[in-house]
């Protein structure tokens, strides 16, 4: 089965959110988010078809999580909410 980051692709002035179940960070990023009104599509990556393989292939080989994909195709790992609103403004 092949791996298609694209699906996963958000709309303009939001973002996907790749999590596990178990992720501190992710639960610690996604109510910071929801309270600077950021809207999230949160994706368990434990819970779809190759969801390692999406999240590596989104970032450049790295596993780890949370990693927030744009709507223009570039990645942020474990950021702050004020690195993904400065992405946000920069992408428009």
């Amino acid at each position: 089965m092949s791996v298609n980051v694209e699906e996963f692709l958000p709309e303009t002035g939001s973002v996907t959110m790749f999590t596990t179940s178990w992720c501190g960070y992710c639960k610690r990023l996604r109510p910071q988010l929801d309270q600077a009104e950021i809207p999230v599509t949160e994706v368990n990556i434990e819970t779809i078809d190759n969801g390692a393989a999406v999240v590596e292939q989104a970032n450049g080989g790295n596993q780890t999580v949370p990693t927030l994909l744009f709507s223009d195709g570039t990645t942020l790992t474990n950021p702050s909410r004020a690195q993904v609103q400065d992405k946000l403004a920069a992408i428009g």
